[in-house]
C-alpha cells in the first residue's frame, strides 16, 4: 500500500493498493484477451469509441484537473490544460482513424500489385511520469487505440489515484459500449511492474517516459528480447536569444518555460544564452520578472508557480543551487527554499557559469535557469548541441538566414526547433520527441502512429503467369 501525498502541504491524500507479479499476470492475460475483440473492430469505429473517451473526459476536466493539482502539484490551470490536451489527442486521433494506411506501390511485375499493410501491434505498455500524469498516456493510448492496439498503463506511483480515475473514466465508455475495460488496463506499481513489463515478450512496444538513467535500463532489458520501445528520457533545454531580438517576447518566454510547471517538464528551458550586448538588461528584466510570480497552493486561480513533486526533490534542488556557486556561478535571484508548508523552493537564476560547467550539463528537475553570455552565432549553435539530450530548443531572433540556419544540418540537434517562441508548450500535431540521451522517440501528431503499427509489404500476383526474379526461368 502507498500513500498518495499533496505536493503543497506534505498531508496524505489517500492510500492505494499497489499490484503485485501476479496481479500483472492476470492483467497481461485480460488485456491480450480484449485485444482481440478491438482488432476485428474496423479503425472508424475505434475512433468513435476514442471520440467518446473525449467528451467523457471533458465532463470530469475541472474535477480531473483539480486532482493533478492536488497529487502531482503542478497548478489548477496547467491540471486542466493537461486533461485538454488527452481530450485534444482524442479529437486528432479520431480523424486519424479515417486516414491511416499504406500506399499502393507500382510493381515492376506485370500483373501483380504491390501494396503496404499497417496492422496493429497488438499489447501497449505505456510506462508514464509524474509529471506529465494524464497527458503523456493520452498521446500514448488515443494513438494506439485507433491503430487497433490494447494498453498496460503503469503511471508513476507517487500519481496513483490519477492513474485510477483516468483508467475508470476509460473503462466506463468501453464498457457502455459492449467492449471489454481490459482493452485500456492499468497496473499501479514500482519498479518490479516496470522491469516485468520491460522484459514481457507479451508487451509489443513499450513505451516509457521517465529519466535517461532509467531508460536506458529500460532499452537494455527490451532490446534483449527483440523488442520495440518508445523512448521520452531527459532534456536540458537552451533558449538563444541574439542582439536583434524582440525583447517584449524574451521576457515571458524565459520565464514561462523556466518556471512553468515549477521547471519539472522535460521541455523546461534550463539554459538561457544571451548574446553579451543585451545580457545585463535581460538578466535585469527576468529578476523583476521573477519577483511578480505569484507562488501559491496549486488549486488557488491566482497561483501562477506551486511546489516541486516531492521533498526529494527539494533537496536536489538545493544541491544544485550549491554545485553552481561552487563551479562560479552567481545566485541573482532564488535559491532558498520558501518557509511553509510543502515542497517550495524560490525560482532560481544563475549568472557567471562557463557553458560546459559540470552543473549546466546536468538537467535537474527544478527551476534553475542558467544564463550564459554568447559572442558568435556558430558557437552558441555548438554549444546548444554540445550537451547529452537532445529536446527542445529555441532561438529568438528577427534574421531571417539565421532562422533557415538553425532549422538546417548544422543548426539545432533537437527533436522540437523553436523560433520566437519558449522550449515548452508542443503541438499535438506534431511528433513529439527528442534525440541523442532523450531517447529518438516521438509521439502524438505527424506520422508517429507508425510506431504503433507494424508494417507488411504485400505482393499479389493476380495473372497466371509467375515472372520470377532475376529472369530465372525453371524449365
Amino acid at each position: 500500500v502507498v500513500t498518495t501525498y499533496c505536493p503543497a502541504n506534505n498531508e496524505p491524500i489517500a492510500s492505494v493498493r499497489q499490484g503485485n507479479l501476479e496481479d500483472y499476470e492476470e492483467t497481461v492475460k485480460k488485456a491480450k484477451e480484449a485485444w482481440k475483440v478491438w482488432a476485428d473492430i474496423p479503425a472508424p469505429k475505434r475512433g468513435e469509441i476514442v471520440r467518446q473517451i473525449g467528451d467523457a473526459l471533458r465532463q470530469k476536466i475541472k474535477v480531473l484537473g483539480s486532482l493533478v493539482s492536488l497529487e502531482m502539484g503542478k497548478i489548477f490551470v496547467e491540471g486542466v490544460g493537461e486533461v485538454q490536451e488527452y481530450v485534444d489527442v482524442c479529437d486528432y486521433a479520431v480523424g486519424l482513424s479515417r486516414m491511416i494506411g499504406g500506399p499502393i506501390l507500382p510493381s515492376e511485375r506485370p500483373g501483380h500489385a504491390l501494396i503496404e499493410q499497417w496492422n496493429p501491434v497488438g499489447l501497449v505498455g505505456v510506462i508514464t511520469a509524474f509529471n506529465f500524469p494524464v497527458a503523456v498516456y493520452g498521446w500514448n493510448s488515443a494513438i494506439a487505440m485507433i491503430c487497433g492496439n490494447a494498453c498496460l498503463w503503469k503511471g508513476a506511483p507517487t500519481t496513483s489515484l490519477v492513474s485510477v480515475a483516468v483508467t475508470k473514466i476509460i473503462a466506463k465508455v468501453l464498457e457502455d459500449n459492449k467492449l471489454p475495460g481490459a482493452i485500456c488496463s492499468l497496473v499501479c506499481g514500482g519498479a518490479d511492474i516496470g522491469t516485468a513489463m520491460a522484459r514481457d515478450e507479451r508487451m509489443d512496444l513499450l513505451s516509457f517516459t521517465g529519466s535517461t538513467k532509467v531508460g536506458k535500463q529500460v532499452a537494455l532489458m527490451v532490446q534483449e528480447r527483440f523488442g520495440r520501445s518508445l523512448l521520452e528520457l531527459g532534456g536540458n533545454n537552451a533558449i538563444i536569444v541574439f542582439e536583434d531580438a524582440d525583447l517584449n517576447l524574451v521576457i515571458p518566454s524565459a520565464l514561462f518555460a523556466a518556471v512553468g510547471t515549477a521547471g519539472q517538464r522535460c521541455t523546461t528551458a534550463r539554459r538561457l544564452f544571451l548574446h553579451e550586448s543585451i545580457h545585463d538588461e535581460v538578466v535585469a528584466k527576468l529578476a523583476k520578472a521573477y519577483a511578480q510570480v505569484r507562488i501559491g497552493d496549486p488549486w488557488d486561480s491566482d497561483t501562477l508557480y506551486g511546489p516541486l513533486h516531492t521533498k526529494e526533490a527539494v533537496k536536489m534542488f538545493l544541491d544544485a543551487v550549491e554545485q553552481a556557486k561552487q563551479q562560479g556561478g552567481s545566485v541573482v535571484c532564488g535559491g532558498k527554499v520558501i518557509n511553509r508548508p510543502g515542497n517550495y523552493v524560490e525560482p532560481t537564476i544563475v549568472t557567471g557559469l562557463p557553458h560546459n560547467a559540470p552543473i549546466v550539463h546536468t538537467e535537474t528537475f527544478a527551476p534553475i535557469l542558467y544564463v550564459l553570455k554568447f559572442k558568435e552565432e556558430e558557437e552558441v549553435f555548438a554549444w546548444n548541441n554540445e550537451v547529452k539530450q537532445g529536446l527542445s530548443s529555441s532561438i529568438f531572433t528577427k534574421d531571417l538566414g539565421r532562422i533557415f540556419r538553425w532549422l538546417g544540418p548544422k543548426g539545432s540537434d533537437c527533436g522540437i526547433v523553436n523560433v520566437n517562441i519558449p522550449t515548452s508548450g508542443a503541438e499535438i500535431g506534431g511528433a513529439f520527441g527528442g534525440e541523442k540521451h532523450t531517447g529518438g522517440g516521438r509521439e502524438s501528431g505527424s506520422d508517429s502512429w507508425k510506431l504503433y503499427m507494424r508494417r507488411s509489404t504485400c505482393t499479389i500476383n493476380y495473372s497466371k503467369d509467375l515472372p520470377l526474379a532475376q529472369g530465372i526461368k525453371f524449365q
